[in-house]
């Protein structure tokens, strides 16, 4: 060993860099160069660090130093130095390249995991990796504001930081997909994904953020992104304002949707009478929506809509008069919302069917 736990390998050819030097005064050639240029990224391929390597060299240019020739001195250290610069120029390109290549590796791993493309049992041996054991349960955040994220963003390095600061390693997966913020972590830790919206949100100064329920096994995870995905496409077509949404508390909704023709069926027979309205439908929705949503409140419903209780009051008359469903009689009440739950999920009226 040449010292510094650096192998004699590393070394080779050194001495007669030096000696050369020392000789004749001349500079590193080409192929001398090339040749440190090598084993610096030989050395950084196998594990080496560069503190010991730099060390390693240091010593045997103090072994080598032609002692009692004090005219050559300068020649020697510019040859140490052309030699050890070339050494860390290889080392730092193999580490470069080393990165490059586990970036690769862990965007390829990311798309398989939250695309479910790859072979369920190979996915798991992969995924251990990367500090996940697909065997337990997990649960899938998303975050999206109207900017985006992209990996190496500072949103994403600021949350991340916080979330190992908070928790450590703790088995969670931290990634961009689609410009969106993506946090994969054990379905028994929902304190986690929590902690991530709190942070996500705080960094973008508002944003989305979306929960899917834990699920077991490799295909878990796939199934509680694409839950916390749907969660945000129904809060954007269903205008939610909640920061946070969990999908488990909006089931009701994909089951309102499993039958696309038998909700627009009851659009077009409960709401289609709002056409012949004046102004079309739009006023008479809109007022259906914030009476819904203020839990049938008249006063607050007219606040809502900048309108006195009296103007509420005739709308709401009017609606009962065209559609024959009367928004304050609770037998009529479901039917009414169920139908303007599906107006807004399918576009209506803008999208004709």
């Amino acid at each position: 060993m040449a010292g510094h736990g650096i192998p004699d390998d590393y070394l080779d050819g050194y001495a007669d860099i030096l000696t050369a030097a020392a000789r004749t005064g001349r500079r590193l050639t080409r192929e001398e160069l090339e040749s440190r240029r090598a084993l610096g990224e030989r050395a950084a391929d196998a594990g080496h660090g560069l503190r010991a390597l730099v060390g390693a060299h240091l010593a045997a240019t103090r072994d080598h130093w032609p002692h009692g020739r004090s005219d050559v001195a300068d020649s020697v250290l510019a040859a140490a130095e052309q030699a050890v610069d070339a050494l860390a120029e290889g080392y730092e390109r193999a580490q470069r390249l080393a990165v490059r290549q586990e970036e690769a590796a862990r965007r390829e791993f990311i798309d398989d995991l939250l695309y479910g493309r790859s072979d369920l049992g190979l996915l798991a041996e992969r995924a251990e990796r990367f500090g996940l054991r697909l065997s337990y349960e997990h649960a899938v955040a998303v975050a999206q504001d109207q900017h985006g994220y992209k990996e190496g963003h500072a949103v994403p390095r600021e949350v991340e930081r916080a979330l190992i600061g908070r928790f450590g390693d703790r088995s969670i997966l931290l990634t961009t997909k689609d410009s969106r913020l993506v946090c994969v972590a054990p379905g028994d830790q929902a304190e986690v994904l929590t902690f991530f919206a709190k942070q996500a949100y705080a960094a973008t100064d508002g944003c989305r953020v979306a929960i899917g329920r834990p699920r077991p096994g490799p295909g878990g995870v796939v199934q509680s992104y694409e839950e916390a995905l749907g969660a945000l496409d129904l809060a954007e077509r269903l205008e939610f304002d909640a920061p946070v949404l969990r999908a488990a508390d909006l089931l009701v909704y994909p089951v309102l949707t499993r039958d696309r023709q038998a909700m627009a069926d009851l659009v077009l027979h409960t709401l289609g009478p709002l056409r012949e309205a004046r102004g079309g439908p739009g006023p008479l929705l809109d007022t259906l929506t914030a009476y819904f949503d203020s839990g049938c409140v008249a006063a607050e419903t007219a606040r809502a809509l900048a309108l006195s209780v009296r103007a509420l009051t005739y709308r709401l008359e009017r609606i009962h008069k065209l559609t024959g469903a009367n928004p304050a009689d609770p037998v009529h009440r479901y039917t009414l919302q169920t139908a303007v739950i599906g107006a807004r999920l399918l576009d209506w009226p803008d999208t004709q069917f």
